[in-house]
């Protein structure tokens, strides 16, 4: 679908620098690409060298940056909390999916459709929340 919004996920940026195992799909994926501030916040706190923080930066002015609205924000303190009963999830959990939660919302809230190589926490976010997803 050429019209669709894609916002791809931490973890496609991060397997592709590690490994450049995305270069052809990133190429070749048809639709609106939009980043996401969470995603690029993640990236920048990860970002080591000078060459890390110039691409994260480059991506940031490449397109338009999709951010969670103070309703995102609040529906993932609800969603968390609800994940946290119903899963008995530690602190240290909750906070680990607190970004991805924020990504899928802001991804719904836009039509987007998330491209993540994160399995096994956007699935479980998926079957507390409707949003587009697409695993690689």
């Amino acid at each position: 679908m050429r019209n669709r919004i894609l916002l791809f996920d931490t973890s496609i940026f991060v397997d592709q620098l590690r490994t450049d195992r995305h270069r052809e799909r990133i190429a070749s994926v048809s639709g609106r690409i939009r980043y996401s501030s969470v995603v690029l916040a993640e990236l920048l706190r990860g970002a080591k060298k000078r060459s890390d923080r110039d691409f994260v930066e480059a991506l940031s002015k490449r397109s338009l940056l999709l951010t969670p609205s103070e309703k995102n924000w609040l529906e993932s303190g609800h969603l968390l909390s609800r994940m946290s009963v119903e899963h008995g999830f530690l602190p240290g959990k909750l906070r680990d999916l607190h970004f991805d939660v924020l990504i899928a919302l802001t991804a719904s809230t836009h039509g987007a459709t998330v491209i993540t190589s994160n399995r096994p926490d956007f699935e479980l976010i998926q079957r507390h929340k409707r949003f587009a997803l697409e695993i690689w």
